[in-house]
């Protein structure tokens, strides 16, 4: 099963390359990474997806809190949160094709940034399920080449990571967040 974890860090050089040894001297593959700066300066926060049982991600979050730079680490379920990736897909078109697969994408809720001669390239921010369902629809028509973001997303509610107090790690599942 996948598991999304959010986890608030001090905005400091190698803080990423801890979190994700981290992830890889316990052998957890990490699916998606997104990393950016969030509106409090001294703190970024990343965003990581990864596949294994409830216990492996409560172990996750362990180490994790662990690490002096780890300030917060929140699970994300799908149905109590708001996530999103941001996918760029450069589409092979000839000049005929190519209102047919702007009108494709838009479907899907995607736009076109950039045409040419021979190519489209389209831009999508959706759930995963969307963007891969977009996806298939492009193959046909030929992908040159295509870039996503990884997963990034947030708590529904008026909750914040920056409010988050430490639980028992066996309780995260529950109050969905631990924090130092």
């Amino acid at each position: 099963m996948e598991h999304t974890l959010s986890i608030l860090v001090l905005n400091h050089p190698g803080v990423l390359v801890r979190v994700a040894g981290m992830f890889a001297r316990r052998g957890f593959n990490i699916e998606s990474l997104a990393v950016g700066a969030t509106h409090v300066h001294e703190y970024s926060r990343i965003t990581a997806v990864m596949k294994g049982s409830e216990a492996m991600v409560v172990q996750v979050a362990k180490q994790l809190e662990k690490l002096i730079e780890v300030r917060a680490v929140e699970f994300l379920p799908g149905n109590a949160a708001v996530v999103r990736d941001t996918a760029m897909i450069k589409v092979k078109a000839s000049r005929n094709q190519q209102l047919e697969v702007l009108q494709l994408s838009e479907s899907f809720g995607a736009k076109v940034v950039d045409i040419s001669d021979q190519a489209l390239i389209i831009e999508i921010t959706s759930g995963e399920n969307n963007t891969e369902a977009l996806i298939q629809a492009l193959t046909p028509y030929g992908i040159l080449e295509m870039i996503r973001t990884g997963v990034v997303g947030l708590q529904r509610g008026s909750g914040s990571i920056y409010q988050s107090e430490k639980s028992e790690a066996g309780e995260l599942f529950d109050n969905c967040q631990i924090a130092k």
